[in-house]
């Protein structure tokens, strides 16, 4: 099976699993595993900055070890610990059980960019990376409406159901991802620095850049929603609107959004559009604040549909930056070190964004406009950058090994 339709059959089975326990697990840890509202944020937020912290060390592993390996391995491991969720009754189980599956989380995604970066031709990845974006969409939705059968029924049996059937995704992806080709091992040189990622610093500067765009995710899925509940007088049906809105967007249009982004100084690019257009959105947001009934769902739908244009480029530019910068033989932690930047964003910004918008209105709003922009437009001059600082090897790969293949 070509690679690509194998990786969106692994990402749709994995991302179908994750819907089950994205809409389940706040409900399930609060009412039947003994967790208080603070504990499971508490535990959240710890667990996430476990993932964080691996991620680039696991990329290392991934290409020392072979990525295919490591992802199945990664998965497996998945598969085990969130089983293990249905036996949680304290915050301290949960820690116990999660903080070793927030490594083997960050272990599989890091493998999984090597896998792309391995056995994809350069010119392909980040429309790969695009098209299971699409893919994980569809996955999530998926997911999602199947947890609302169990959410309706509200016992902890129902609960255990999506858990385990989470855990069984993850099986069928790690039997899938068994079959894809195997990706050569990296020899590390003697005396060399191990984790040249974290060690480059004009890539750390992109990876932080991204990451304070990447608070746009919170900004959507928090900031939004409370904005719309609280400080506005559009009914609190808009809410789903603009979800279903931004789901049926990213489904249809990340690919074509893409285009142009496949090599560092277009997506660069994408990324200086990408802030722009989040500062357009910022705008309409702020707008809707002031005005009054029709005006202000066309302005939120507006916004909704601005946020998600910038939302696609953003996501196409950190793909095409981060393959794009990554030598040929370090891909697994190059792609670690690019989640660190996601990661951050997505921690900091339920609190940035709603401290910013919420709490301060107007001048929140407006220094978030501008924080995008800004980030935005240092992206191409921070390209520039690593450009200089790398041999041409990371600007245009050659074939290497038999882990190239066409799709």
């Amino acid at each position: 099976m070509p690679p690509l339709r194998l990786l969106s059959l692994i990402s749709l089975v994995n991302t179908t699993g994750s819907g089950l326990w994205m809409v389940s697990s706040a409900l399930y840890l609060t009412r039947f595993a003994g967790l208080s509202i603070a504990q499971t944020g508490l535990a959240l937020t710890a667990t996430g900055l476990v993932c964080m912290v691996a991620s680039a060390p696991m990329g290392y592993i991934a290409d020392r070890l072979g990525a295919r390996e490591v992802f199945v391995a990664g998965l497996l491991a998945q598969a085990l610990g969130t089983a293990a969720f249905a036996l949680v009754h304290s915050v301290w189980v949960y820690l116990l059980i999660g903080v070793p599956l927030a490594v083997a989380d960050a272990a599989q995604r890091a493998a999984k960019g090597a896998v792309i970066g391995g056995a994809v031709p350069p010119e392909q990845r980040v429309r790969t990376r695009a098209y299971l974006r699409s893919v994980t969409n569809v996955g999530i939705a998926l997911g999602s409406a199947l947890a609302g059968v169990a959410l309706a029924m509200d016992t902890r049996a129902a609960y255990v159901v999506l858990i385990l059937g989470d855990a069984l995704t993850y099986l069928v992806a790690a039997a899938l991802a068994s079959r894809l080709e195997h990706i050569p091992r990296q020899v590390h040189t003697p005396g060399a620095p191990r984790l040249v990622a974290l060690r480059d610093r004009p890539f750390l500067v992109f990876v932080l850049l991204d990451g304070l765009l990447s608070t746009h995710f919170g900004l959507f899925e928090v900031g939004l929603p409370l904005w719309i509940a609280h400080r506005t007088d559009a009914p609190e049906w808009l809410v789903a609107v603009v979800y279903l809105t931004n789901t049926t967007a990213v489904v249809l249009l990340q690919v074509r959004a893409a285009r142009g982004t496949d090599e560092p100084r277009g997506a660069a690019r994408a990324a200086r559009r990408a802030g722009l257009t989040l500062l357009v959105a910022c705008g309409l947001y702020a707008l809707s604040g002031h005005a009054h009934h029709a005006v202000t769902i066309a302005l939120l739908v507006a916004g909704a549909l601005v946020h998600v244009v910038g939302e696609l480029w953003h996501s196409a530019s950190g793909w095409g930056i981060s393959f794009g910068l990554s030598p040929s033989d370090k891909h697994g932690q190059y792609q670690g070190a690019y989640a660190i930047g996601m990661q951050l964003g997505q921690m900091l910004a339920p609190f940035v964004v709603t401290t910013l918008a919420l709490g301060w209105g107007d001048p929140g709003w407006l220094l978030l406009a501008v924080a995008f922009a800004l980030a935005g437009a240092a992206m191409p001059p921070t390209v520039e950058w690593a450009l200089k600082n790398r041999p041409h090897e990371t600007q245009a790969e050659e074939p290497h090994g038999s882990g190239r293949v066409s799709i």
